[in-house]
């Protein structure tokens, strides 16, 4: 039977921690090892799939292991509402990701074996 994994991620991805870093990290090998994996932005988190994003010196660039992901299979979606209030504007985000909504992370929760949170 296959597992299914759903990510939350909603912390900012250089804020001083890793854990955007190793939210992706748990995604990714989830995801090698043959299970149904999703990644869900919100809040801060939406920061890690910005278009044109530097990552600090020392840090890994998330939005290209959002990128990785995606095109290894993994499901990835961004809370549209966090965006819209931030101002980011859905033009800036990565191609890879799409837009989310409650609705999206509700059925998602519901659906998945696993929800972590980060």
């Amino acid at each position: 039977m296959v597992k299914s994994l759903l990510v939350i991620i909603s912390s900012p991805p250089y804020g001083g921690s890793d854990a955007a870093w190793n939210a992706i990290r748990l995604a990714a090998t989830a995801r090698e090892k043959g299970g149904q994996t999703r990644i869900f932005l919100i809040n801060a988190g939406v920061d890690a799939a910005r278009n044109g994003l530097n990552p600090p010196e020392g840090y890994f660039n998330l939005a290209a292991m959002l990128t990785e992901e995606a095109a290894g299979g993994a499901e990835i979606r961004y809370c549209k509402t966090c965006i819209d209030r931030c101002g980011i504007g859905t033009g800036e985000m990565i191609d890879a990701v799409r837009p989310g909504s409650m609705q999206i992370l509700h059925d998602w929760v519901m659906d998945s074996d696993k929800v972590v949170t980060f």
